[in-house]
């Protein structure tokens, strides 16, 4: 279909790569174990959501310009690598309120941002362009007439695998979160542990390159 081929072993792929912390992870988690699970779900559909650009572009062939532009990457990377500094920067700052989804006055608002965060997070991260472009090719057949709709199509079932797949890092943080108590203390050191390794990955993107 559409030139796809061993689609079993691409999805058991996503999955296991989805199982792996990076900076997505990371902030799922840090969300869900300090404002609650539906915060959590919250900033994984905004990471669900810029994946599906980053499935976009590789179908359109965009994501090509940052594979064989530098001056393209290094601007994308640059921003990437300041917008999670500065995420990391306001989780040390605003990481001792320690209140739970019901306890806030404004939760429309708290949720649209982490969800623009979650989104920004991974829009602005090249190396997630490159990974599609690198990776979605091996399932493609090179005479398929229609390997942009293939491109296409796998990038959505690997979007809605990592959703799965983040739904247990939301369960698992607020999980983890309940155990360790509700007193604001475990969600205090868990945003500023995040906040710590948010301007880490920062620094680590900056200094990456394209290959």
């Amino acid at each position: 279909m559409l030139g796809i081929h061993d689609l079993a072993l691409f999805m058991l792929s996503g999955v296991l790569l989805n199982l792996t912390p990076g900076q997505d992870v990371a902030y799922i988690a840090s969300q869900s174990a300090s404002r609650g699970w539906k915060t959590g779900m919250v900033a994984s559909l905004g990471i669900s959501a810029g994946c599906l650009v980053h499935v976009l572009a590789a179908s359109l062939g965009l994501s090509a310009i940052l594979a064989t532009s530098a001056t393209a990457f290094t601007v994308v990377k640059m921003a990437g690598a300041a917008y999670l500094v500065w995420i990391g920067i306001q989780m040390w700052r605003n990481g001792g309120n320690g209140k739970a989804d019901s306890d806030a006055p404004t939760v429309r608002i708290s949720k649209r941002k982490v969800f623009s965060q979650g989104f920004l997070t991974n829009v602005l991260n090249p190396k997630v362009a490159l990974f599609f472009l690198a990776f979605l090719p091996q399932f493609v057949r090179v005479d398929s007439p229609t390997k942009s709709l293939a491109f296409l199509v796998l990038g959505v079932i690997f979007t809605i695998n990592s959703t799965v797949v983040n739904c247990f890092w939301v369960w698992s943080a607020s999980r983890a979160a309940a155990m360790f108590g509700s007193n604001g203390r475990f969600s205090l050191w868990a945003k500023r542990a995040a906040g710590t390794l948010f301007v880490a990955l920062g620094i680590r993107l900056a200094m990456a390159d394209a290959s």
